[in-house]
């Protein structure tokens, strides 16, 4: 080990939390130092759609480093702290302050942003973006006032949102572009399924449908135009953006995952990313899951029966399963995650067969 290595982690985000305890534990004498630009302890994200907005959590419930928080581990949070440049020949970074941090290894975790779309500028009466605590708490406080949301964009978190206003009696309207919901994350018809779960739940969702103009009409509220030709008034909205490109990945397990090897590796580590792509959602009362790759051309689609309210869909390549989408089907889910990882050859007629336990494909032979 290098003693008094200093790494300096910028993000206090999963990624950047895992980054750096995960280099604390390779190396522990080392010094390290992580970077939020936000103000209070490192918090989970995930629940700012869902249990935030209908007001059963706040994001303080869930600091992602326990309740002893980073420096527990020996790490040096610094909050309110943004990063305005890199001085790599320095190995250096300047906070917006003037603070000059020197570094042996430096992690970048600073994550997605919003993109602020001109047609809704933030700040704007009734337009709203959610990407932290302190956008969840205005989105929060004015969805508690009643009236109409309309969200642009059927992704994941647009449809979280979506179903927390419904449960909160807020008339909900989803503009997508595709010509169906999560398109980018889901088969036609897992889409189907959570489509029309929402629609027996109030939810308007239009899909094939673009914006075209937003206006304040004369009752205060907001009128979006679409290129269908209707004009869809809300009183707020909000705005999210989807991943870009087929290996962007945009979720709390992979960026927990890769920030724990980026860790790793930069405090002498020498860790290989191998680790099965995942997602999960909580929408209405679905528990929706996904894992592995998707294939261009699989060698087989099949169906596993469950009960109501629940699915299983896989895709093989060849022998091996491949990916896999569920709904309120965790302990399945669970099960699939090691049968990928683990590359075991598996038979589409055992996957169909509700009564052959997927558990005990595990022992198979790789």
């Amino acid at each position: 080990m290098n003693a008094g290595r200093k790494i300096v982690v910028v993000g206090g985000g999963p990624a950047g939390v895992a980054a750096a305890l995960a280099a604390k534990q390779q190396d522990a004498a080392a010094d390290i130092v992580l970077l939020s630009d936000e103000t209070q302890e490192p918090y989970e994200k995930p629940p700012l759609s869902k249990a935030v907005l209908t007001g059963k959590a706040m994001p303080h419930d869930a600091p992602i480093a326990g309740p002893k928080g980073v420096a527990a581990s020996g790490v040096r949070l610094t909050l309110g702290t943004p990063v305005k440049a890199i001085d790599r020949g320095a190995r250096a970074v300047m906070t917006d302050a003037g603070e000059r941090i020197g570094y042996d290894a430096l992690v970048l975790t600073t994550g997605s942003i919003n993109r602020t779309l001109p047609m809704f500028p933030e700040g704007q009466k009734g337009v709203f973006y959610l990407r932290t605590e302190a956008q969840a708490r205005a989105l929060k406080a004015r969805l508690h006032q009643g009236g109409s949301l309309l969200v642009i964009g059927g992704g994941l978190i647009g449809l979280e949102v979506a179903a927390s206003a419904a449960e909160l009696g807020v008339k909900t309207t989803v503009i997508e572009i595709a010509p169906r919901i999560l398109a980018r994350v889901c088969n036609t018809e897992i889409s189907e399924l959570i489509h029309e779960r929402h629609r027996s739940r109030g939810v308007d969702i239009r899909v094939g449908t673009a914006v075209s103009a937003l206006r304040e009409l004369t009752d205060g509220r907001l009128g979006v135009d679409a290129d269908s030709g209707d004009t869809i008034a809300a009183d707020l909205i909000t705005r999210f953006p989807g991943p870009h490109g087929p290996v962007r990945l945009e979720n709390w397990r992979h960026a927990q995952e890769h920030g724990a090897i980026a860790g790793r590796n930069a405090a002498g580590g020498d860790v290989v990313y191998k680790v099965a792509p995942s997602f999960w959602s909580e929408q209405h009362d679905m528990y929706i899951q996904g894992v592995g790759w998707p294939v261009a051309r699989p060698s087989a689609r099949v169906r596993r029966p469950l009960g109501a309210g629940a699915a299983l869909l896989f895709e093989l390549d060849g022998t091996h399963l491949a990916h896999a989408l569920g709904i309120n089907a965790q302990r399945d889910m669970a099960v699939v995650r090691r049968l990928i990882e683990r590359g075991v050859p598996v038979d589409a007629r055992e996957l169909a067969d509700a009564g052959k336990p997927l558990a005990a494909m595990l022992k198979a032979k790789v």
